[in-house]
């Protein structure tokens, strides 16, 4: 497994010697199509959810690509292995199965894709998290699902519908790469994101609502 790094590192940086102890697993552990690179000392380890088993030799490799990036901090030009992994990951949510949901959630989107998407963002997986005040909301490129945080399963739908608006951008854009980086908050994406009423007054609310479960929570670890 380790020649795939090399010949992912080589394509990369031609220029440099390889000074690295490569490694590269393929674990259950991660959400569909997720991967993870650790650097210890000259060792890069990989880790790559088991999905990616199956795919292509040269997607993988610019995954591979990415993530060499993203640990060695050096910005390189997308190369054609990159190309072809951000393409698989854009599409990826077509062949997705649509297994998870809930009535709430559903509503939820409903509601967004007939006020701000004309009711054409195709529907994903739906599933409320953990009542976490750090992360409100995620969405997975590789398994298509946007998580929600169970601290708003009986708050103002209003709230809920601003957290599942900004998924929801997520889903519609996904990313863009620029000076070798991937933005998944471009200025498309914030300038449609300021369009949510009353947007402003939301956030406040949301601000405290997720200060009041952290009042909560601590009060129970405490006790």
């Amino acid at each position: 497994m380790s020649e795939l790094i090399k010949e992912a590192f080589r394509q990369l940086y031609p220029e440099k010697e390889i000074i690295y102890n490569f490694s590269l697993k393929y674990s259950r552990r991660f959400n569909s199509y997720n991967a993870n690179v650790k650097l210890y000392g000259n060792n890069l380890i990989f880790n790559l959810s088991k999905e990616w088993k199956k795919i292509s030799k040269e997607i993988q490799i610019g995954l591979v690509q990415e993530l060499l990036i993203k640990i060695l901090k050096n910005k390189k030009n997308k190369t054609m292995s990159m190309e072809l992994y951000n393409l698989f990951m854009k599409n990826i949510h077509l062949a997705v199965p649509k297994t998870k949901t809930d009535i709430i959630l559903e509503e939820s989107f409903d509601r967004v894709n007939d006020a701000y998407f004309n009711g054409m963002l195709d529907k994903c997986n739906l599933q409320w998290g953990n009542e976490a005040v750090s992360k409100l909301g995620s969405y997975e490129y590789g398994n298509d699902t946007i998580t929600i945080s169970a601290i708003f399963k009986n708050e103002n739908p209003e709230f809920l519908d601003y957290v599942m608006y900004h998924e929801m951008l997520h889903k519609k854009f996904k990313f863009q790469n620029k000076n070798g980086r991937n933005l998944h908050h471009s200025s498309e994406f914030k300038r449609m994101e300021a369009k949510f009423q009353n947007r402003d007054l939301i956030e406040k609310e949301i601000s405290k609502l997720a200060r009041k479960h952290k009042v909560g929570i601590r009060a129970i670890l405490s006790f």
